[in-house]
């Protein structure tokens, strides 16, 4: 019993797609359009996936750093947690400088293609 009704609302999931697969029109601009792609240029798409990883990745930089100054504020005068906070800190800002250094050079890349591709 149980597997009749998996395979009938297997079948209640999968229908819909078939039937909607049967009507795309052959061509790659009508496939995306009837899967719910987008359209944009992959250039443009792969800068944003850049420009959203780089964010990220300052989030938590910025985070590490606000770690080591929360640890150093509740180190209550012990040399060895200070030590450990200035570290977390000083992590953190390499880390960001690395990280907007690669956002840097990433934009200018990306760009440069982008002028350099299109008119």
């Amino acid at each position: 019993m149980k597997k009749f009704v998996f395979l009938a609302l297997l079948g209640l999931v999968l229908l819909p797609q078939l039937a909607a697969a049967a009507t795309i029109e052959p061509g790659l601009n009508t496939i995306s359009e009837a899967i719910g792609l987008g359209t944009r240029d992959i250039r443009v798409t792969i800068a944003t996936i850049i420009n959203v990883a780089m964010g990220l990745l300052g989030i938590v930089a910025v985070l590490i750093i606000l770690l080591g100054g929360f640890k150093w504020m509740t180190a209550m005068g012990n040399e060895e947690n200070i030590k450990k906070a200035k570290q977390l800190i000083v992590a953190g800002i390499i880390g960001l400088i690395i990280i907007l250094t690669a956002y840097a050079i990433a934009n200018f890349v990306v760009g440069s293609v982008l002028n350099a591709t299109t008119q």
